[in-house]
Formats: structure tokens, sequence, C-alpha cells
């Protein structure tokens, strides 16, 4: 039953790692069994630098959401960010032996499969391939061509590449952990799966995840994702910034930015002052929440302003009528709406990942700055509901979940991830270089764990996911 399913959603975030452990209930809501997080301190703007330090973090981030769930973990589903993420249009067609047969989703499926050859960049691969509309036998405006009659097959398409050395590090942190990895998602894909509405994306929205140490956007019209972008800035250089214009620590200008930070100087009062510790023999220091918010708001504005200027230069600033939704870790500053819709002109409201989550005991993923994590739990949720309805996917298969649920109280025995996805009827996508090859993991995952990590990074699915980094502002 689609309750008994566990999935897993693990967060690479500059500042922090966080992994949540997700379960359908009965209503179809979304339960947190369990969640993990740990300090973030191999990885920059959303790329991992230090692999060992990554690995540690996810290891014990992992270690407290199988202590609070009571569920071994062996697969996951991951997030990748970062400034080498691209975003371009391609058109593909295919042509097929008759005209008098219905098309059928293998044609669909070995249209999507020649997406995934087309020659990229030196040092980067497709990630998704995400469909925007087809033409059948020249006619176009069709959204799903599947039951049509026609010979010529056409598709307009989405697709998101990443460097292969930032996948590769990133499967090689998780497989160093003793983990495989399910999928590989664009965070900002994942965020919008948590906080926006099939209504907000019918009428265009954008979406901006303000993370630790990027920015991430995501354009949607028409229920489709138009384009997506990540910007090199987040919170943390907000931080930088206090830290450099009140002269204190990091530590400390962080609480200053959390606890008494206003996106809008004119909110600030003239004649408050924040006395804070000062370092060992030396008197307190002594803070102008007036000069704070001067700070805070003119390293905000740059980054709406850079975020804006890529819907401008995409021409989408006119498509948005149901205007921009913040989330992430950064989205929590106050005024932070007021500020956006000054310099945007469009409507701006607050994103939290509540619309899909059911009761649960762990209150702080409803916060904004989990809407990543909960988005790749979802996610996964999607993966298997489009794998069911794949032609010739049989429900043993499904039952061979990653995860079944048991109690704590059991102390259940390591579960083995038994997983493997039914081949699919298209073509296989080229060989992704050295991702494919992870380190041995330690018995007993280690046949499936690798056969299972090796065929989803060869592929590299494109799956159409309705912050990237750590959601702290």
């Amino acid at each position: 039953m689609q309750q008994d399913k566990i999935v897993v959603g693990l967060d690479i975030g500059t500042t922090k790692i966080c992994a949540l452990v997700g379960r359908k209930n009965e209503y179809g809501k979304l339960e947190i069994l369990g969640m993990g997080k740990a300090v973030s301190e191999g990885v920059q703007r959303g790329v991992v630098l230090n692999i060992d330090k990554t690995v540690d973090a996810i290891k014990r981030a992992i270690r407290q959401a199988e202590e609070q769930s009571g569920i071994d973990i062996g697969v996951v589903n991951v997030g990748i960010a970062g400034q080498h993420i691209k975003s371009l249009q391609h058109n593909g067609s295919i042509t097929r032996p008759s005209g008098d047969n219905e098309i059928t989703q293998d044609d669909v499926n070995r249209l999507t499969a020649d997406m995934y050859r087309l020659v990229t960049p030196p040092g980067s691969q497709i990630i998704h391939v995400m469909p925007q509309d087809y033409k059948v036998d020249f006619e176009g405006g069709v959204t799903d061509p599947i039951g049509m009659a026609g010979v010529r097959l056409e598709g307009n398409f989405h697709i998101i590449t990443a460097q292969s050395a930032a996948i590769n590090n990133i499967n090689k942190c998780v497989t160093k952990a003793g983990l495989a990895i399910a999928d590989l998602i664009l965070e900002p894909l994942a965020s919008s799966v948590s906080v926006l509405s099939d209504e907000e994306k019918e009428a265009g929205v954008a979406l901006i995840d303000i993370g630790g140490g990027t920015t991430d956007l995501a354009v949607f019209k028409d229920g489709i994702i138009r384009h997506a972008a990540v910007l090199p800035f987040g919170g943390n250089i907000i931080t930088q910034d206090i830290k450099q214009g009140c002269n204190v620590t990091p530590n400390q200008a962080e609480q200053l930015k959390v606890k008494f930070g206003k996106a809008i100087a004119e909110e600030a009062s003239d004649y408050e002052i924040v006395s804070i510790p000062g370092l060992p023999n030396r008197p307190p220091k002594e803070v102008s929440l007036k000069n704070l918010a001067y700070i805070i708001e003119a390293r905000m504005s740059e980054i709406i302003e850079l975020v804006y200027a890529e819907i401008y230069r995409m021409g989408l600033q006119d498509h948005l009528s149901a205007g921009i939704v913040l989330t992430g870790g950064g989205s929590q500053l106050q005024n932070l709406e007021q500020l956006t819709e000054y310099l945007t002109g469009l409507d701006t409201r607050i994103g939290y990942p509540n619309q899909h989550l059911g009761k649960g005991k762990i209150e702080a993923v409803k916060s904004p700055m989990h809407a990543t994590g909960v988005g790749l739990v979802l996610a996964g949720y999607q993966a298997q509901d489009e794998r069911l309805a794949r032609p010739g996917y049989g429900e043993e298969e499904m039952a061979a979940a990653p995860y079944s649920y048991q109690p704590a109280a059991h102390a259940p025995a390591p579960v083995v991830p038994s997983f493997v996805p039914a081949p699919a009827a298209a073509p296989a996508a080229p060989v992704a270089p050295a991702a494919s090859t992870p380190e041995t993991p330690k018995p007993p995952k280690e046949q499936k764990g690798l056969k299972f990590l090796g065929d989803i990074t060869r592929k590299l699915k494109g799956i159409l996911i309705d912050d990237f980094d750590d959601k702290q502002y």
C-alpha cells in the first residue's frame, strides 16, 4: 500500500545537510517520520568542495533520521544545485513507421530518450529533460500526443544540465556514506513541488528559493516549467556584509540577521540599539538596528534585482499572473515580501511546505527552510507514480520498494535496497563519465546498491518536478 512505502530526501546545502524520512498516510498527505540535520562544512555555494567533511555530515544527518524514524536508510533522493546549472530549450522529432497506428507511450519515451543524446559542452551532463509541448504531423499545441494518429512526432523540451564533476562529487559523497541514489533532482524543482499549487503553475509564477549559498529560480507557466537558474548569492553573503559593516564575528552577524534583521530600512527604528558581547577583556559592542537594516536591504535588493533580470532576460516578466513565491531560509527576513513587491511590481507571498503535509510530531519541517527537503520526498512519490503509469510496469516491481515501514520499537534489521526501475522501452541514454563507478560500499548493500546507483546515474532521468542549500538565511 502507498502508506507503507518510505521515501527519504537528502538536501545537501551550503550551511546544513538535512535528511527527511517521509510516508504517505491514508489521506494522501505526507507524514515526516524522522529528520536529521548536520552542519555542512564541505559545501560552498551548492557545490561539494570537501568530500570527507561532506560525508561525515551526511552520516550524522542520516543517523539522526534513522534513530528518530526507526528506518534503516539505504536509498535517498538527492538535490543538486550550484551556479553550474544551465537551462536550455531544444526541439526533437521522430518518424513513425505508420500513421495508421496510434502514438504510444513508447514513441514518447523514444523521443525523450533522444534528447539525452544531445551534445553538451565538455564537462557537463543532462540531468532533466522536460517536455513543453508536441507536434503531430506539424500540428502544434499538443500537450499529450498519446492516442493520436500521425507519422511525425515532434517535441519541444526544456533541458537542464549540470557539471559532471559536481555530479560525480555528490555521487561519491553519498556512496561513501553507504547510500544509493534513487534520483538526482534539481533543488528548485523539488522546492516547487512542496510550495507551489497547480493553479499558480498554470497562471504563471516565479519561485525564488533563497538558500545559504545560492538563490534558485524556477518559472512556471501553463503548468510547465519554462526556465530554471541558480545565482551564486544567498543568505551567507548578507551575513558577511553584516560582519564587515558592523565589525562583529560571523556568529554574531548571523544572530543579528536572524533576530533583528529587516529587509526595509525604513521599518527599523532610529533609536533601537543592540548591545552584543565583545571579545575577551573588551567592552560590549553596540549596533544600530537602522544601520543593520540598511546593510541587509542593500544586499537583498541586489539579489532580487539579479533574479528579476534573469526573468526579464527570458522574456517571462509579463507571464507571471500569480506573481512571485519566496521560500528557503532567506525568505524569513522581515519585510522581504514588501521589498520584493516594490522592486518587481509583482504580488509576492512566502511559500511554506504545508499543503502536502499531514499531522506530524516534527513541526520544524513546516518552515520554508525545509521546502527543498520536503520536495525531495514528494518527488520520490511522484517518480513512483510515474513508474506505475508506465506500460508494462508490474505490481511485483512496485512491491520491491526501497523501504518498508517498521516501528522503531521492533529494532528492524537493516533493509537492503531492492528497488530497480523497470527498463524503459526507449534506448538508454549515454553513459555518464565516472559517475557510474562509485567506490565500493560495505556489504550487504554492495551488489544491489551499486547496480541501482549505476542505472540511475547513467540515465540521469528527467523527471518533471512540479532550496538548494541549507534553507537558513
